[in-house]
């Protein structure tokens, strides 16, 4: 992902707005010291108060090849993970409406970005795309402004990118197209959602050399950690025989816990463990006990295996 840059220029606050009030990118920082400063900065949970922050941080940093119908409050569109040439938004010659997640950003907000990126498609002529969300495009709204905020995404992970090709019924793709898509799907690894009871945004991804499975969780980072800590200190960190705890990273405001999985065994048969473990980790959730000295510990051990990537 290329570095994100800091390009929009400060504005008055919103009408009716009080700029000493909390800003509406939801920084948690007041409108004067935000969006309203005299540079944009970086919304670091940006898709906070969705129903479906877990699974678009997922489909933004790691699902390879997946695409999902965005809740709209009106009108339609598929969220996908990634485009042809890492563009930002496509209108196929039927008017389907495609928006990638997996795109360079040119601002702090990414979801301001997706919010213009949609906008400049409702407008575009079908068969139109848009390379990158550039300084030049108009909006001031949000994700968070246009979705159903109660709303999942019902999300298709795909073993390849052959969704990437539609032609009228009659015609066949072009040997250039078909050539592009030849490109992507060599490099595609396999990667499949773990369903379970109480399971969300955990996915299963085979890397050549090892299997894991990538977890979005969507509490806060201390509380997720201390939750990890007290099931560490106990000895139930794991998925079962042949897995470990790997660690975690943070991204878009979110923790991604990590395992390392058995190779050998399909991505269905991770089902049963993983909804074990959420119902463990829910009940470590809920525990407010102090902690002992060894789930202090084991805390500490935890912190060191966290990295950031946004």
């Amino acid at each position: 992902m290329a570095k994100k840059t800091r390009v929009r220029a400060a504005g008055p606050a919103p009408s009716g707005e009080n700029p000493r009030r909390p800003c509406p990118c939801g920084s948690g920082k007041r409108f004067k010291a935000c969006h309203g400063a005299g540079d944009d900065v970086i919304v670091t949970r940006p898709f906070e108060g969705l129903a479906a922050e877990c699974d678009l941080v997922a489909l933004r940093e790691f699902l390879p090849s997946a695409t999902a119908p965005l809740p709209l409050v009106k009108g339609s569109a598929t969220l996908t993970s990634v485009l042809p040439g890492a563009s930002a938004a496509m209108v196929r010659p039927d008017g389907e409406i495609l928006l990638g997640m997996q795109v360079q950003t040119r601002s702090g907000d990414l979801s301001a970005d997706l919010a213009k990126a949609l906008a400049w498609a409702q407008a575009a002529e079908p068969g139109s795309a848009l390379p990158v969300v550039g300084p030049g495009l108009a909006g001031s709204d949000r994700l968070q402004d246009l979705l159903d905020a109660d709303a999942p995404l019902d999300l298709t992970v795909h073993d390849d990118f052959a969704w990437w090709v539609t032609t009228p019924e009659g015609e066949e793709p072009t040997p250039e197209v078909l050539a592009t898509v030849e490109r992507a799907n060599a490099v595609i690894m396999p990667t499949a959602a773990v369903p379970g009871e109480g399971v969300r945004a955990a996915y299963w991804v085979d890397t050549g050399s090892k299997a894991h499975l990538r977890w979005v969780r969507p509490e806060p980072e201390e509380q997720l950690v201390a939750a990890l800590a007290r099931l560490q200190a106990r000895g139930e960190l794991g998925l079962g025989e042949g897995t470990k705890y790997a660690g975690s990273f943070r991204a878009h405001g979110l923790l991604v816990p990590v395992w390392d999985l058995d190779r050998e065994l399909h991505s269905s048969e991770w089902s049963g463990p993983v909804t074990a473990f959420a119902a463990r980790l829910a009940a470590a959730l809920a525990e407010d006990a102090p902690f002992t000295a060894d789930e202090r510990r084991a805390r500490d051990a935890l912190a060191g295996k966290q990295v950031t990537l946004r």
